[in-house]
């Protein structure tokens, strides 16, 4: 009995080995019995395929087990040569398992072969279903990434750790105007401008060290026609597991056209300061020559009425003081015109909406008292506004007293005057029922220098023009709405004064 013992014991090892190797690798067992068309299962191969412990397959029901198509056809093949062939398999195909579920598996077959006829196929089932999706995610993720690179609007590439190109794409090669296989036998040494060839060096050196990870930098570059080429070159470096450097990510934003274009504003903005100083120093020695004549012609014209009074006793004489007067009215105005926008913009101050407002009012009181003018005003007492408290001064007053001046005949003038905010501006509409303006006639040349729009003995035509720059020296804006015989609002915009 002992020795029965000892000779049956590593037979059952054995069996309970095969049995942990099946479920712990999730390997199944499988055989067919030619002669007798008897399939035999293993558990591991039942569990597989979601089936019960007691299931007896067949071989029509197990291939019925493959996925409709490719799989369950090419199985049919190999198990058909495998018999008649004696071809041994090895193949990845799918399978719908008991429960409806969709799943990858490893079939391997090897014929046994007596005398020149198979006689069995025994064969191993494996669940390779988590595996195979990992792979064709991983794959598919890795397409991604290749067509993102390969696609991508941006040059990208990736460097040895020597700086040469090991992988281009289509942008960067276009940016260089190389092909992909000569850009490949260049290092970015021999692209970079000789002024900046040790630009980025330094950082490459510790990125490889492990003092930094990735860096930016503008440099210049020279493509194969021989031109520089603006980019913004932002680098990083891939580490395998170990922490060990392995190759550069690079990406190249081509810079160029918005350097020139930058460069060309530049060079405008330069000109157009250099003709505006100089336009500005015509206009105060036009203004000052000007006041010097008028000046003179004012002093004979007084002359000549004290020592030779009969000769302003004319019709000529009258006519030859009012033209004087004119020179030194408009002499005044281009005095007043050329010095908007001298005060810079650093130096403007808080100022009170509704204390300007209300301050300019009462200034006004004897015109509204006689012209018996309504207003209304809903401005809150916090919104304090930024500018130069003068030009406010000489906005709201302008506007107040064209709104009187201009009012319907024979009706009082009735003014609203409305402030809110908008984002980081006030708004302050303007509103009068007065006579309007014909915005389809006069509306381009509004603001015009000399404009007028009504028959009034008092329009200069320099109010709204004189405004309208005002405005814009302290960085606000001017619209306007009119009607005829309906009334106007001007919707002025300030810039909120924010405490720092």
């Amino acid at each position: 009995m002992t020795q029965i013992s000892k000779s049956n014991q590593p037979q059952q090892t054995d069996i309970s080995l095969l049995d942990f190797i099946q479920k712990s690798a999730v390997i199944g067992t499988w055989e067919y019995d030619v002669k007798k068309m008897h399939v035999t299962w293993s558990d591991e191969t039942r569990k597989i395929h979601e089936m019960p412990q007691d299931y007896k397959p067949n071989v029509e029901a197990g291939l019925l087990f493959y996925k409709e198509g490719f799989s369950r056809n090419t199985i049919t093949k190999l198990f058909t040569n495998s018999i008649e062939k004696h071809q041994k398999f090895d193949t990845e195909l799918q399978i719908i398992t008991g429960n409806g579920k969709e799943k990858w598996i490893r079939s391997i077959g090897v014929p046994i072969i007596e005398n020149n006829e198979c006689i069995k196929v025994q064969g191993l089932f494996q669940d390779i279903d988590e595996k195979k999706k990992n792979t064709e995610l991983i794959a598919f993720k890795e397409e991604q990434l290749r067509n993102t690179f390969e696609n991508a609007l941006v040059g990208m590439a990736i460097l040895d750790l020597n700086g040469k190109w090991l992988q281009v794409n289509r942008s960067l090669c276009k940016m260089f105007g190389y092909t992909e296989s000569e850009l490949k036998q260049l290092s970015f040494t021999d692209l970079t401008h000789p002024e900046d060839k040790l630009l980025g060096v330094k950082a490459m050196k510790n990125m490889v060290n492990g003092t930094i990870d990735n860096f930016e930098t503008e440099k210049r570059y020279i493509d194969k026609n021989g031109h520089t080429i603006w980019a913004l070159l932002s680098s990083s470096i891939v580490r395998n597991d170990k922490g060990e450097p392995q190759h550069f990510v690079a990406q190249l934003n081509d810079l160029t056209s918005a350097k020139e274009n930058k460069n060309k504003i530049e060079e405008l903005l330069n000109t157009t300061k250099q003709q505006n100083n100089r336009l500005l120093n015509f206009a105060h020695i036009v203004s000052h020559n000007l006041r010097s004549h008028y000046g003179n012609l004012d002093m004979l014209l007084d002359i000549i009425k004290m020592d030779l009074p009969e000769t302003t006793e004319n019709e000529v004489f009258p006519l030859l003081g009012q033209a004087v007067q004119h020179l030194g009215d408009t002499v005044n105005n281009l005095n007043e015109v050329a010095t908007i926008n001298l005060k810079r913009i650093e130096n403007m101050k808080s100022i009170n909406l509704l204390h300007t407002v209300e301050k300019i009012i009462s200034s006004l009181s004897g015109q509204i008292i006689s012209s018996d003018s309504k207003y209304c005003i809903d401005i809150d007492p916090s919104i304090n506004v930024k500018g130069v408290p003068a030009y406010l001064d000489s906005i709201i007053l302008n506007f107040l007293t064209n709104a009187i001046k201009y009012k319907k005949p024979n009706e009082p003038a009735k003014i609203e005057l409305e402030a809110h905010f908008e984002e980081n501006n006030v708004i302050l509409n303007i509103k009068d029922y007065g006579l309007g303006i014909n915005l389809k006639l006069h509306g381009n040349k509004l603001f015009g220098m000399y404009k007028t729009f009504h028959n009034h003995k008092d329009s200069r035509g320099l109010g709204l023009f004189i405004t309208k720059n005002q405005i814009e020296a302290i960085g606000g804006t001017i619209e306007v709405e009119s009607e005829v015989n309906v009334g106007t609002t001007f919707s002025l915009k300030f810039n909120k004064y924010e405490e720092n």
